[in-house]
């Protein structure tokens, strides 16, 4: 299993030399390649990353680009880059890929891997920080994101129960980062590679693996250090939203998160809709709770599992999602926490237990 980290950079001359030499610290690692894309760089990003390549303990491959204006961002980069990876990992090699600003812990390869040897088809990590740079932050941004991510944690912990994977069991975390995902090439190559969206190429290129039905791990042990930089490379990344936020407070909640009673309604007809995949249920009771004909049920019957259920959550007014004022977050959070505690009292289960008569969603 070869793996082989891929960074797309642009521009990026004062956080490559940490992004690399943490790479270079990786204990228990096997012999590693990295993949640099520089795409469209004014500064000496190229003369940075040459020069590690001359003293690294592992294969660099620099790679510079120059993309079309209307290309040129980080899904067009990461795609591309992923793409000259592969050919270096070969068919039973394993793809992943970080940033230019992140710095990975010296286990993170080392755990990416475990995660994949104990049957992942991908590994999602989380992004924190850097502790330095988030005192640079305001202390009103801080506590805005932690009430977020408590409450996206209780509607996560919720679906792990009452809609359990056996690959990605409770505890877990929700993030869909590109800072840290690792994927085997097979399944990298299944799902069409990395989405060149503008926005969000990682969270499409998760979509496209859950589409194939792929083993996705959001492993808690597996994470890196990001910059807290509110000048970023991506339009519309984490440090535009933080230099927006710092300047007027978002009046909606992340579009990924949902009421608690929806959320609540959606985990309990995925859990009816793995039933039907799996050759039981009942379909025509399922239509009829999705308000949708048979016949957009019965792809579950024949077909992939994710390909299914993402044309059914298009398709169903029931799944149709509301975005959350901020000003309902306090009492959404209430409301999830006390059904994820009477989940967990009623039906004494254990973290990856599984209800097997719903309870009634939260009022």
């Amino acid at each position: 299993m070869i793996p082989v980290i891929v960074i797309p950079a642009s521009n990026e001359a004062e956080r490559l030399p940490a992004c690399l030499s943490a790479l270079a610290r990786q204990r228990d690692a096997p012999p590693l390649h990295v993949v640099v894309l520089l795409n469209n760089c004014s500064d000496v990003s190229e003369a940075v990353v040459r020069r590690f390549e001359a003293r690294a303990p592992m294969q660099v491959h620099p790679i510079v680009r120059k993309l079309p204006s209307h290309r040129a961002f980080a899904g067009t980069a990461r795609r591309l880059a992923m793409l000259h990876a592969a050919r270096i990992a070969g068919p039973d090699g394993v793809l992943l890929t970080t940033d230019a600003d992140a710095v990975a812990p010296p286990d993170w390869l080392a755990a990416n891997l475990r995660a994949l040897a104990a049957g992942a088809d991908a590994v999602v990590g989380r992004a924190v920080i850097d502790p330095v740079e988030a005192r640079l932050v305001p202390q009103a941004l801080h506590d805005a994101d932690a009430r977020e991510c408590e409450y996206a944690a209780l509607l996560d912990e919720i679906t792990a129960r009452l809609d359990p994977d056996p690959g990605d069991p409770w505890p877990r975390h929700d993030e869909h980062n590109g800072a840290s995902i690792a994927v085997r090439v097979a399944s990298w190559r299944r799902a069409g590679g990395v989405p060149a969206v503008p926005l969000g190429e990682d969270r499409a290129f998760i979509a496209a693996l859950k589409r194939i039905d792929a083993r996705i791990r959001h492993a808690p042990e597996v994470w890196v250090t990001v910059s807290g930089r509110i000048e970023g490379r991506a339009k519309g990344g984490m440090a535009d939203t933080m230099r927006r936020r710092m300047v007027a407070p978002d009046l909606m909640l992340d579009d990924r998160l949902e009421g608690a009673r929806e959320a609540v309604r959606r985990a309990i007809l995925r859990r009816h809709a793995r039933e039907v995949h799996a050759g039981g249920g009942e379909p025509a009771l399922l239509a009829a709770a999705l308000r949708l004909p048979l016949s957009a049920i019965m792809p579950l019957r024949w077909g992939g599992f994710g390909a299914a259920w993402e044309a059914i959550e298009a398709s169903s007014a029931v799944l149709r999602r509301r975005r959350l004022p901020v000003n309902e977050l306090a009492a959404q959070t209430r409301a999830a926490r006390a059904y994820r505690d009477r989940l967990v009292a009623r039906l004494n289960i254990g973290p990856a237990g599984q209800a097997d008569t719903p309870l009634a969603a939260p009022a």
